[in-house]
């Protein structure tokens, strides 16, 4: 099974790396960009078997700072061959 674990910062964490890409979007001319907060996309590739809890606690253990960073889930559905 494929799962993406969406890891960003949370509100009110301050983001050097997305202020830089903001500056540089606008030194590139690309106006309108109010803001930008980066963060990071892990694809994980599991037994079926794995629990909803299981990819949770990895997440809470492992794969983000649980003090400056909220996750989400997101199982990818298979592609069936056509």
């Amino acid at each position: 099974m494929k799962v993406q674990v969406h890891v960003s910062l949370k509100p009110g964490v301050l983001d050097p790396q997305g202020r830089a890409i903001h500056h540089a979007l606008e030194g590139l001319g690309f106006a309108g960009v109010n803001d930008v907060r980066a963060g990071r996309l892990i694809e994980l590739d599991v037994a079926d078997d794995v629990s909803d809890e299981d990819l949770d606690q990895m997440c809470q253990k492992l794969l983000a700072n649980m003090v400056i960073e909220n996750y989400r889930i997101e199982k990818v559905p298979s592609k069936e061959p056509a």
